[in-house]
């Protein structure tokens, strides 16, 4: 992927959903919602407060965030679909779902 985003802007790959229940029942596509968490490809380096002074961006490369369902805006680079979010649309980190951790 050969995007950078600026600002305090997110690169997230959605993390497509269960399609069946734990019941055992699947879910067509008809009614599925898209999914609300994804990875963290790329963050930009920072808002800039109104000093000039860039603001860290407290997502990480490798976070799975969560967001609400119309944030964002939709992207599709080399046939694959991607979603540029404001640092404010995530609404949490799942902890402990990082990818790049390193084993001690």
């Amino acid at each position: 992927m050969n995007i950078k985003p600026l600002g305090d802007r997110l690169v997230v790959e959605r993390i497509e959903q269960e399609t069946t229940t734990s019941g055992g029942i699947i879910i067509p596509d008809t009614v599925k919602e898209k999914p609300k968490q994804g990875k963290v490809l790329a963050v930009g380096p920072g808002a800039k407060d109104e000093n000039g002074k860039r603001l860290p961006v407290d997502v990480e490369v490798g976070d799975v965030v969560l967001f609400t369902q119309w944030s964002g805006s939709e992207i599709k680079l080399d046939g694959k679909e991607y979603l540029v979010l404001k640092e404010s649309d995530v609404i949490g980190i799942i902890e402990g779902s990082k990818s790049s951790k390193k084993a001690a």
